[in-house]
């Protein structure tokens, strides 16, 4: 079965892929654990719900083909260290029965950029050293296998990616290669990280928590059946610099399922503060553009907290509304993850007609489903 499974993690991300070839990528974690001294006993078990879906290898080890860090801030990589494995696949530990990493997908710029705004923490350094030791070791080997793999994702300053063609997936570029196998269910274009054109640029865009940009392509017997936007944290500058590259080749920016990038916050589409502004806070018309690009029966997902009429942000109820109307032409939805009767995770299948809704359990245990994507919605 093909589906994308969007876990509740509050403000945060943390969404596996499925492909028809069985592959996995998971996109960003966020698995916390519950203590007596936080005060929140309910958090749901993510960790545990991940797992429940993954495969193990031929040597009894949980696996995802591919692991995508859109980029390095703790509710994007927490978890980390706790349930991943680090290191060379040879000193996996059955005891410990962490979960292996195939192939890391990984930015440098956007480490570099998100370093210089703030400290990165445990888990985000961890990953780094990690992705640092791959690179060393292609270097050295000239060859990766399964584990001690990596894709570089965005070209980073001053040369420092030049020498890693094999491995390097530069900006605009298509790629569908999996742990070294061209996966013919699966297509992807990296938008983002950008090149800044001059210092100034460059310090805007490292302010706008610069992160990877995607639009992953989920296919059906050959045939794209699904197109995933997925954009991280990136705020304005960001999604205006996209349009200004992309908006007279608008099909790049298309999506039948986009996650609202900073779980549903106002700085993706404003320069403006919502909480300081309220109304009076402006759209940027070429951020809103650039995320303004559904297809017929889309969904806009909100990984965030239940989103309600208030000043906080993210998530950002003028936001959400914004979402909304970018929605009404195309009949589409707009989903928060966290909202429902259950701790259960928000699976989309994907099907000959386009993306589905399941409903695991809405409003008492009734299950449903609803239509996206190519085909209108059902409201519910």
């Amino acid at each position: 079965m093909v589906k994308t499974t969007h876990f509740q993690v509050d403000n945060g991300d943390m969404t596996l892929i499925e492909l028809e070839s069985g592959r996995r990528i998971l996109v960003d974690i966020k698995i916390r654990v519950a203590t007596a001294d936080d005060g929140d006993e309910d958090i749901p078990p993510v960790g545990d719900q991940l797992r429940e879906r993954l495969k193990r290898d031929d040597k009894e080890r949980f696996y995802v083909d591919a692991f995508l860090l859109t980029h390095p801030d703790k509710d994007h990589i927490c978890g980390l260290r706790e349930h991943f494995h680090l290191g060379d696949p040879s000193t996996w530990s059955k005891k410990d029965d962490k979960i292996i990493i195939r192939e890391m997908w990984s930015s440098p710029i956007v480490f570099r950029r998100t370093s210089k705004n703030h400290k990165l923490c445990d888990d985000a350094v961890s990953w780094c050293d990690e992705a640092r030791r791959r690179v060393a070791k292609f270097k050295a080997e000239g060859a990766q296998a399964d584990g001690n793999r990596i894709l570089i994702m965005g070209e980073d300053v001053d040369g420092k990616t030049d020498d890693l063609g094999a491995i390097l997936i530069k900006t605009d570029e298509v790629f569908s290669k999996i742990c070294g196998v061209v996966d013919f269910s699966f297509e992807a274009r990296l938008l983002a990280p950008m090149k800044a054109d001059n210092d100034d640029e460059e310090e805007v865009l490292t302010k706008n928590n610069s992160s990877v940009v995607m639009r992953i392509d989920l296919k059906l017997w050959s045939t794209t059946k699904a197109r995933y936007l997925i954009g991280g944290d990136a705020e304005v500058a960001i999604w205006e610099k996209l349009w200004d590259r992309h908006k007279s080749r608008k099909s790049w920016l298309q999506y039948d399922v986009l996650i609202a990038p900073h779980h549903c916050s106002w700085h993706s589409l404003s320069w403006d503060s919502w909480s300081d502004l309220g109304e009076k806070a402006k759209v940027s018309p070429n951020a809103r553009s650039a995320l303004g690009q559904p297809l017929l029966g889309a969904l806009i997902v909100s990984s965030s907290k239940p989103i309600k009429d208030d000043k906080d942000d993210p998530p950002c109820i003028r936001a959400k509304r914004e979402y909304l109307d970018i929605l009404t032409e195309v009949n589409g939805e707009f989903r928060c993850v966290c909202d429902g009767a259950s701790d259960e995770p928000m699976e989309i299948e994907i099907l000959s007609a386009g993306p589905k809704v399941k409903r695991l359990k809405v409003a008492a245990t009734v299950a449903a489903t609803t239509g996206l994507g190519s085909q209108p919605f059902a409201h519910g």
